[in-house]
């Protein structure tokens, strides 16, 4: 059992959820809570170990007991240490430390998303959790912003992450990705004064959207390889809506006019 908040697995994980660069260099991040847990086991992702603490739930220990099975490292340690280690005000009782892995895109995608310039980890979480339930077959994310494997935007993703291909990207490689010969993509950049409204955008074609940031909108670097815009009616005339609002409404109309 974990005794002391000084153990180099409690300054690991400290170190992993501070810093995007440390889970870069070391390719793994940190998980917490029950769900994610279960999420991540069923998905076939790896775990480096789990660490758990006697205000763990029945379900929780079931869950540890399963990977102890599967030879998964699941150690003890007191729940006021993992407070201290965890990045939750209360920690849930149980926390891992994953491996990254690059879940592979279709070959041919037709729905994608791509998220520029979100700097809220709330509101990327959100997102990802919609983008999974609505169908989107990927997520491409551009270096303004931030990064998908920051606790607030796992927690946020309720489990997305392990079910749906996520990627960095640079305007030029997403070029490359639209412009496939065998099946190019149309990428319209929600807007929230100008373009097309959604309800009357063709959205049933090979698409990609992006969404950007609230305070910025999509960056002139998306929008210069853009085939076109696209806006959200807002009869009540707010000037914009939430990120992850508007990001919902259009990947859920996408799903809409598929489903005539």
């Amino acid at each position: 059992m974990i005794t002391s908040i000084h153990n180099p697995r409690l300054k690991r994980i400290r170190q992993l959820l501070a810093r995007r660069e440390t889970r870069r260099e070391e390719g793994a991040f940190v998980i917490e809570g029950v769900r994610l847990c279960e999420e991540a086991a069923a998905g076939g992702w790896e775990f480096e170990f789990i660490l758990t603490a006697e205000n763990l739930s029945a379900r929780g220990q079931a869950l540890a007991r399963q990977m102890a099975s599967r030879g998964i490292d699941v150690e003890a340690v007191s729940a006021e240490l993992l407070n201290r280690a965890a990045d939750t005000e209360t920690s849930p009782g149980i926390l891992a430390v994953l491996r990254f892995q690059e879940l592979a895109l279709p070959s041919s995608p037709d729905f994608l998303l791509i998220c520029d310039n979100l700097r809220d980890p709330g509101n990327l979480g959100t997102i990802l959790r919609t983008a999974l339930a609505a169908g989107v077959q990927g997520v491409l994310l551009t270096r303004g912003t931030t990064d998908a494997f920051a606790p607030k935007v796992l927690r946020a993703g309720m489990g997305a992450h392990f079910r749906l291909p996520i990627r960095d990207t640079s305007p030029e490689d997403l070029r490359a990705l639209l412009h496939q010969p065998d099946k190019p993509l149309v990428l319209l950049a929600a807007d929230a004064e100008q373009g097309v409204s959604c309800w009357q955008s063709d959205l049933t074609q090979p698409l990609a959207l992006a969404v950007g940031g609230e305070a910025e909108g999509v960056s002139p670097e998306v929008r210069a390889i853009a085939d076109g815009t696209i806006r959200i009616p807002m009869p009540g005339g707010s000037e914009s809506l939430n990120a992850a609002v508007a990001a919902s409404i259009l990947m859920f109309e996408t799903c809409r006019q598929r489903s005539r």
